[in-house]
């Protein structure tokens, strides 16, 4: 049984930091080094993480400053964004990529807003899959009568305290990407 909640507890926690891995990808017109993280560049031939070949800064609120280890990889560093469809153009000055963050509009700030909304119900769904597999384990241990039925009872009562809490959670965390959103 304690296994059980223990694995829904791992399972619930790493919903949830996919859940901010996601949101951090959400452009909300200040410069994150996180928009760059699902960025991939073809060096000598392989797909690398922008992050593996270049020093990624935020000099100013609205800017992201590209500095590569090795600078002949500048052209590829700049078709790895293009090809990444952030919505950002690049541009170089030999040594550096400088990535301008454009102010966001009203409407681009609502559509951002429904898309944060609908990553959240998502990890919802995915922490209610999760405490239904948790239930089902429970069930089969009571079927093989490993376990009371208060047991069961308690157990299942557990697993929906737990499950609360971490929607609740998911709850907080995207208020918390909408504020920032609309922020002007």
């Amino acid at each position: 049984m304690e296994t059980i909640k223990k694995n829904l507890e791992e399972r619930s926690k790493k919903t949830i930091s996919v859940l901010k891995e996601e949101l951090n990808t959400v452009r909300a017109g200040r410069a994150n080094a996180a928009l760059l993280d699902k960025v991939m560049v073809e060096y000598y031939g392989t797909p690398t993480p922008l992050r593996n070949l270049a020093n990624i800064s935020v000099p100013d609120p609205r800017t992201l400053l590209i500095t590569p280890f090795d600078p002949k990889a500048i052209g590829n560093i700049e078709k790895g964004i293009n090809l990444a469809n952030i919505g950002i153009n690049p541009s170089n000055d030999g040594k550096n990529v400088r990535l301008v963050v454009p102010q966001v509009t009203e409407e681009r700030r609502k559509e951002l807003v429904k898309t944060v909304k609908k990553m959240g119900e998502d990890a919802k769904v995915a922490v209610r899959n999760i405490r239904r597999d948790a239930n089902d384990e429970l069930k089969k241990l009571e079927k093989a009568h490993e376990l009371t039925e208060d047991d069961l009872k308690k157990a299942l009562d557990d697993i929906q305290k737990a499950t609360d809490k971490t929607i609740k959670e998911i709850d907080e965390i995207v208020a918390l990407k909408d504020k920032e959103i609309l922020e002007v």
